[in-house]
């Protein structure tokens, strides 16, 4: 048995499957349609199509973050089995999610003495979230100890670049992320905003671009420039996307043939229905290691 656990919560929108294959727990965020609490479960219980299809046609959804119960109920089973956690969570720039996994913590590690529950805020989101804990499970393999993965994520998780737009606002505005006269006129104009996560791990409008195939060239371009090594990046990368793979490829496709040292080819995910609640259909976001935040 391992010393310890490596654990994220579902946002990290990952396949499942290589979560259980990489051997990382996972808790799962909430969300709500029309007054339904659902677990945000890989698109089990609403494939991703099947959410969106309900939020156009009026759904009220909302979102909540993992409560402290749900963390200590998560946590538990670990430390009974005589191992520590290293648990990283969605940036508190988005959800308040890490104060609850701190708080469980505290409780645990007062019933459990001599057992460790390290809680590290990734500062990112959907896939980029997930790049950082699929760095830390290659370094957990390697034989890193629990203290210093932790550290270790602290250290870096700010050099998980994260580049998005959308070609629909309506959910952005909708949430607040986007003021209504911006996003109406961008509209309008098919401005389709270039967004990144800043320092802190919240959402930030860098460029208004119109249409979408310029912002896929322009996340490339800033790729160029920010990515670990250049045109020698020689890292994994990630594309999340709301119901939108197309535009996603266009984009991919582009990575694959300008960074021929890149690992393997890019992976796709679906953004999950926390981060999709808010985003809505026709987001496309990629995450590379780079230039900190």
């Amino acid at each position: 048995m391992a010393p310890y656990v490596l654990s994220c919560c579902s946002t990290v929108d990952l396949p499942q499957a290589m979560l259980d294959d990489r051997d990382i727990k996972y808790v799962y965020f909430n969300y709500e349609l029309d007054g339904t609490q659902l677990k945000d479960d890989f698109g089990q219980t609403n494939t991703p199509a099947q959410l969106y299809a309900k939020m156009l046609a009026g759904a009220d959804a909302k979102t909540s973050q993992v409560s402290v119960g749900d963390y200590v109920q998560h946590f538990t089973p670990f430390l009974e089995a005589g191992q520590d956690v290293v648990h990283i969570t969605l940036s508190t720039g988005i959800s308040g999610t890490y104060n609850s996994a701190v708080a469980a913590s505290d409780e645990l590690e007062a019933l459990y003495p001599g057992r460790r529950v390290y809680v590290v805020d990734s500062l990112a989101a959907s896939a980029g979230y997930g790049m950082l804990v699929d760095r830390l499970a290659d370094l957990r393999d390697e034989g890193m100890g629990a203290a210093e993965l932790a550290a270790w994520a602290e250290e870096h998780r700010r050099e998980v670049n994260h580049w998005f737009f959308s070609s629909d606002l309506s959910f952005f505005i909708r949430g607040g992320r986007i003021s209504r006269t911006a996003g109406l006129l961008g509209g309008a104009l098919k401005i389709c905003p270039v967004m990144d996560v800043d320092h802190d791990g919240a959402l930030k409008v860098r460029e208004k671009i119109r249409t979408k195939a310029r912002a896929a060239r322009r996340v490339v371009d800033i790729m160029h420039k920010r990515a670990e090594g250049g045109a020698d990046y020689a890292g994994k990368v990630f594309i999340s996307q709301s119901e939108c793979l197309d535009d996603a490829h266009l984009v991919g496709d582009a990575i694959e043939a300008a960074f021929p040292h890149m690992q393997g080819r890019v992976l796709y995910t679906n953004v999950g229905a926390t981060i999709g609640v808010h985003t809505g259909p026709g987001t496309v976001a990629l995450f590379y290691w780079g230039e900190p935040r």
